[in-house]
């Protein structure tokens, strides 16, 4: 997996009512999720829509990050979960030409039901997670993939417009697990052993949420002395991604996962709704309003 997302502090500075079922009508229909200044976020609702956002993908991770694919006919990131998925999209609304052409940031959406019906999640290719899935018979999972944000829109406001789109899709679909990988940087689990030993060690699932790589391709987050872990310069070198949804309370799987193909070290991520720290669902799953300065 492969995700770039900016470095910021998402850590909200306001407070308001959490709306369930807000919106309700905008995510069926692909109106607006929100908006926060010129950026508008909702749902893609043409294929021209999914191909520009795969070429926004192939932007960052090709181009940027120097995945790689055996053959490929155009500059698109595209596989067979795209037609699975909702993907969510973020808008500069002061760009001038189509709308299409207007996204700078996207999230790949997969719900469960759809994953079953399709032979299972993207993450599953790396991942176990039908123990996981089988102890919680209750709850809707839904996978969060393929998020990235051009370079000069990686900025706090894009990490917020985003939250509001997907705060906006869990209260519509009754979420109660949000799951996906996040990436480091190259397929050397040693180059980021002191972040991945401190996840191993105070990041970690419990029982009841516990996801483990999938045979064969397990590799170790435990990679050095935890006593030799400075914990500020551990997490001063995770992603962006990584850090954010450590703030919001998600936990980390067992071990990791080497994607030769995106040139990545992957981590599960596991995010049960209702763990999710108060502040941040008062503060996301208020109105989008709130936010048009």
């Amino acid at each position: 997996m492969h995700t770039v997302m900016p470095e910021c502090d998402t850590r909200p500075n306001a407070s308001s009512a959490l709306l369930v079922g807000r919106n309700v009508d905008a995510v069926i229909k692909g109106a607006s999720l929100g908006r926060i200044g010129n950026l508008e976020v909702r749902l893609a609702r043409s294929e021209a829509e999914i191909a520009a956002a795969q070429e926004v993908r192939y932007r960052v991770f090709y181009d940027e990050l120097g995945a790689r694919k055996d053959l490929f006919q155009d500059r698109r990131d595209a596989d067979r979960f795209d037609p699975l998925c909702d993907h969510l999209l973020v808008f500069d609304t002061s760009l001038s030409g189509p709308e299409h052409r207007r996204i700078v940031g996207t999230y790949r959406l997969l719900r469960q039901e759809i994953a079953a019906a399709a032979g299972g999640f993207y993450s599953e290719g790396e991942f176990e997670l039908t123990k996981l899935i089988a102890r919680h018979p209750g709850q809707r999972f839904l996978e969060l993939g393929r998020s990235c944000v051009l370079p000069e829109y990686r900025s706090k406001r894009t990490i917020e417009a985003l939250w509001q789109g997907i705060w906006a899709y869990i209260n519509h679909y009754g979420i109660g697990v949000m799951t996906g990988c996040a990436s480091f940087h190259g397929t050397v689990p040693a180059a980021h052993a002191e972040a991945l030993t401190y996840l191993a060690h105070h990041c970690r699932t419990n029982s009841a949420w516990d996801v483990r790589a999938v045979a064969g391709r397990y590799c170790s987050m435990d990679l050095m002395p935890i006593e030799a872990v400075n914990a500020k310069a551990a997490i001063a070198a995770m992603p962006p991604l990584v850090k954010g949804y450590l703030r919001v309370g998600a936990r980390i799987g067992d071990g990791c996962v080497i994607d030769r193909e995106f040139s990545t070290v992957d981590v599960f991520v596991v995010m049960p709704v209702k763990e999710i720290g108060a502040r941040y669902v008062n503060y996301y799953g208020g109105e989008a309003q709130r936010f048009a300065a």
